[in-house]
């Protein structure tokens, strides 16, 4: 039976129907893929920006971790691909589907390492659509002087620091009106791995940076606030995560010297050629940094013998195009004497010197040795799988006196707090994915961890360095476990949503071992669990290229000590912190990058650590407002200028006006300079560093002074060398780095004590030289 002309019609039509179907999806079904390296090192380069240009379309996407970047759905015909990333030549280049390469085109792109132009940085960006203040930070690393772990830290947009103890502990840290004390609400990582340390002998969160070599940090990523789904304990000013080098340009030895007997060795030996492998055929380094630093006597009275030793290694590389292992292990040593923090009145009765010291026996020594495994893995659908192992062996041996003869009228009040050896091991997984989701890209990011600290610490009465009596003794055993998820949503192209929720789970057990004290104190002795939930929602807005506007909100938490847990279980142990923030980052003009930021956080509780007893003081619900600025400008190819302004207004919100000052909160600080950079000949760098007098104690009747320093750093290059002049505090001022409101006892005052400003005096001006020689590793010639 034949069809009738009118089935006839309707199959024809069907076919055509279908034929223009087929014709339509296939002619959206082209792919451009890349990989970028480094023209020099050969290294896949991260985050590169990639523009893509052609048939009435722009879409901007940027690499993953190993360099590479897709364009998906694309017609046949001609197309413009723009590469970006700070530090490297921007590169073009124009490209064509053709019928027979529609299905597919890979490409590979070099860039050339080049000088700093802030005339082709971006704002806006979709990989990393959240952190655009690290555009600053970036800026940052290449241009300001860092020659200590000190330097590593003051990169943070506002962010101060104060030693007192001879250099040998780690540094109090002031970040959004927050006195941070030495990480409470600070949290800090070096490759993903946790620096902060729970329920600390001296401090909870007590963050020593000592162990990293700043030579090896290659990026530093901040995130100031609540806001970053990532971040757990101790994340509530913010957080920051130090990036160590995959690789290393050439060998290096660097030698300083300073005044006040202070000495300095680096050296940094790539152990791998070009034609040697260890795990793979493919891209692979290995290299070694070691770092001596010694200073016989400083310029305080009682000399600080100060001796600190750093050994770093990293082996990263790619075991497949899309699998790369790093695997890095550090070992650390530091000793140290201390000259502690002195009142007023010593000085004023003429009793010692401003650099003077009423109990010459303090200081201490300490170590960690770190082992780190990070294996990451990119499908063939472009989802990251990251997985990492790390651990930690801790020890600590601290020997300090607060209140000099306060409590014990004979041997005075010195105390000894130790960590007798702490293992902390950790596991850090997770999934990154972008899919289509009603035609806009949504990215997923996935993950779970969990981190154990284990070991003895202890709280001892001491004189001269010679125990007297213990105060508390116990093991501590503290384990979290944590799951998040965070979802950006891309809304209109211009318009991201970033959702997460963060889950932690604590556990802590203590266990006293106390014998020679009554049966009471074994009270310290007990178990705990404690659950807690972080939401985040932040919304971000790319007017254009030049101009990002945002607005952050999320729960954030600080722990408190094992001890304090186990003791009052029903207590507000886990404080949650609500950060909210509203702000922009835009180009005021190609060559100004600006940041302005309206903050606020309302605290649950704000908890002191009185490391002198063992105990942790339940403060009451703060709330912090403030303001942030900060303007990075080259003025010219080679003169850069940059300025951070912060103020903050923080009170605690249940105590009546003119008692509810946080004490040591900052108010007001400010860092700016101006930096001359060449690659070859002279550059230089001169920074002020800014803060205001603040108050004390709660009531303001007692102020911490503010300072202003000036700094400045000139070095030369030629051919394999480089020749340093760093002079700190330029005007020699008298300053106080470290100040607290204490109640103290001098020999022959009243029982009761003196309530008055206690401080360690700033250093004074000081000129350091420095020479590094560089050369090549004769296996890769």
């Amino acid at each position: 039976m034949q069809p009738d002309k009118k089935d006839l019609k309707t199959r024809y039509s069907i076919t055509i129907i279908l034929l223009i179907i087929y014709s339509s999806l296939s002619a959206h079904i082209g792919v451009i893929k890349g990989n970028i390296t480094d023209s020099v090192s050969l290294a896949p380069i991260p985050y590169v920006s990639v523009t893509l240009e052609g048939n009435n379309k722009k879409q901007v996407t940027a690499t993953d971790d190993f360099g590479n970047f897709s364009f998906s759905g694309l017609e046949q015909g001609k197309y413009k691909l723009s590469f970006y990333s700070l530090g490297f030549e921007r590169k073009s280049m124009s490209l064509e589907l053709q019928d027979d390469e529609v299905k597919s085109m890979s490409i590979k792109v070099q860039l050339k390492p080049n000088a700093l132009k802030l005339s082709e940085i971006t704002v806006s960006g979709t990989r990393d659509i959240g952190e655009t203040m690290n555009k600053i930070n970036n800026i940052d690393m290449q241009l300001r002087p860092i020659n200590s772990a000190q330097d590593l830290l003051k990169l943070v947009p506002g962010l101060f620091i104060a030693q007192h103890q001879g250099g040998g502990k780690a540094e109090q840290i002031f970040l959004r009106g927050f006195d941070a004390d030495h990480g409470t609400d600070f949290a800090v990582f070096f490759d993903g791995m946790p620096v902060n340390m729970v329920s600390h002998a001296h401090g909870q969160g007590y963050a020593d940076m000592h162990f990293m070599i700043p030579e090896t940090v290659d990026a530093l990523t901040v995130s100031k606030g609540t806001y970053n789904t990532k971040y757990g304990d101790f994340a509530t000013s913010g957080a920051g995560e130090f990036t160590s080098k995959n690789h290393i340009d050439n060998n290096m030895i660097k030698l300083e010297y300073g005044e006040y007997g202070a000495y300095r060795v680096l050296l940094m030996l790539n152990l791998l050629g070009k034609n040697k492998h260890l795990f793979s055929k493919k891209k692979e380094d290995f290299y070694i940094a070691s770092e001596y630093n010694y200073n016989v006597a400083s310029y305080f009275v009682n000399h600080q013998n100060y001796q600190r030793i750093n050994v770093f290694g990293k082996y990263y590389g790619m075991l497949t195009d899309r699998t790369s292992l790093s695997i890095s292990g550090s070992y650390f040593n530091s000793i140290w004497n201390g000259s502690g923090q002195i009142p007023q009145r010593a000085i004023d009765e003429g009793l010692i010197t401003r650099f003077g010291a009423l109990d010459p026996t303090e200081g201490g020594t300490t170590s960690r040795t770190n082992a780190n495994v990070i294996l990451k893995t990119v499908f063939d659908n472009g989802a990251i799988l990251k997985h990492q192992v790390y651990y930690s062996y801790y020890k600590f041996n601290l020997f300090t006196n607060f209140t000099f003869f306060l409590k014990d009228t004979v041997n005075g009040d010195g105390i000894n707090q130790q960590e007798k050896g702490r293992n902390l091991y950790g596991y850090n997984g997770t999934y990154e994915i972008n899919k289509e989701v009603f035609g806009r890209n949504l990215k997923t990011v996935a993950g779970l961890g969990t981190r154990i600290d284990d070991g003895q610490l202890s709280l001892c009465n001491q004189r001269q360095r010679t125990i007297l009596d213990t105060i508390v003794i116990g093991t501590r055993y503290i384990q979290n476990v944590n799951a998040y998820i965070d979802e950006t949503y891309n809304v209109t192209g211009k318009f991201f949503i970033n959702a997460g929720l963060r889950a932690d789970y604590f556990y802590y057990s203590y266990k006293s071992t106390l014998t020679n004290k009554p049966k009471t104190n074994d009270s310290l002795s007990g178990t705990a669990s404690k659950t807690r939930l972080s939401p985040k929602l932040n919304l971000y807005y790319n007017l254009n290229n030049n101009v990002q506007f945002y607005a952050k909100s999320g729960y954030g938490f600080h722990s408190n000590d094992v001890r304090a847990v186990v003791t009052n279980p029903n207590q507000q142990t886990i404080p949650t912190a609500l950060g909210y923030e509203a702000g922009s980052t835009f180009k005021l003009t190609k060559n100004m990058l600006v940041n302005v930021a309206l903050w606020g956080l309302n605290l649950q509780q704000e908890l002191t650590y009185g490391g002198d007893d063992g105990t942790v003081i339940i403060n009451g619900r703060t709330q912090r407002l403030g303001a942030d600025l900060s303007l990075r400008y080259q003025i010219t190819k080679i003169l850069f200028a940059d300025v951070d302004v912060n103020y903050s207004h923080g009170r605690f919100v249940d105590l009546p006006e003119g008692q509810n000052y946080i004490p040591l909160a900052p108010t007001f600080t400010s860092v700016a300079g101006l930096t001359l950079k060449q690659k070859k000949g002279f550059s230089a760098s001169l920074r002020y560093r800014y803060i205001s007098d603040r108050p004390a104690n709660e009531d303001n009747s007692i102020v911490a002074l503010g300072y202003f320093l000036v700094d400045g750093v000139v070095t030369y290059n030629i051919p394999h060398f480089e020749f340093g002049l760093r002079v700190d505090n330029i005007f020699n001022t008298n300053w106080n780095e470290a100040q607290f409101e204490t109640l103290t006892r001098l020999k022959g005052e009243p029982a009761q004590g003196i309530d008055q400003l206690c401080f360690t005096p700033g250093a004074p001006r000081i000129v350091r030289l420095s020479v590094t020689f560089f050369f090549p590793n004769k296996q890769s010639e």
